[in-house]
């Protein structure tokens, strides 16, 4: 195969994955309730920390970005912290607690009753996002996993947003999707009169 036949074949499987969320009426209603959960939060005074590993720690970050510099328009930051970016943090833990406890650790230290923990894993049953899910429920946390189509945390988590993939690539470039959603509606809740 060409290589600009296997680009538009991977542009057409992509946008099939993307076409299915659009037509998942339950997916699209959770969206915007996690999207009003944190305008909740936020207007409660909490904030949003995010935890993934790999493709998934980079979301975190590129998603705690648009909520605390800006998404479409210039506004105040809005509190959002990444537990995947300080490197001290995470090998003091890695190599004290273990790598599952990465981000419970953080999570229980760092997180507040009313706060909102978002855990993303493609596969679903990452362990460290599992635990700290467990961290989050018995702290007040509201959890919310961003997965593909299986594993655990759907399960356990307060809210589930499931993508209807199972092939990883696919997943990530859902969830920024979704989490770019997020932080429109949050950012036009919040400040309404700011673009």
């Amino acid at each position: 195969m060409d290589n600009l036949n296997y680009i538009n074949e991977y542009l057409q499987n992509s946008i099939n994955v993307k076409t299915l969320l659009s037509q998942d009426g339950h997916t699209l209603e959770t969206i915007s309730r996690v999207a009003n959960l944190i305008v909740d939060a936020y207007r409660n005074g909490n904030k949003v920390l995010l935890a993934g590993n790999g493709g998934s720690a980079a979301d975190c970050q590129h998603i705690a970005a648009e909520f605390v510099s800006r998404f479409f328009y210039d506004r105040p930051g809005l509190p959002a912290l990444a537990m995947t970016t300080d490197t001290s943090m995470l090998t003091a833990i890695g190599n004290d607690y273990g790598f599952e406890n990465l981000f419970s650790r953080q999570l229980q230290a760092q997180g507040r009753p009313g706060d909102i923990f978002i855990g993303i894993s493609t596969s679903g049953n990452s362990l460290n996002i599992k635990k700290a899910t467990e961290i989050a429920k018995i702290s007040g946390i509201t959890s919310v996993a961003l997965c593909g189509s299986t594993g655990v945390l759907k399960d356990i988590a307060d809210i589930a947003i499931c993508i209807p993939s199972t092939i990883t690539p696919y997943i990530q470039e859902c969830h920024i999707c979704v989490g770019h959603m997020i932080c429109a509606i949050v950012e036009k809740n919040i400040f309404p009169n700011e673009n």
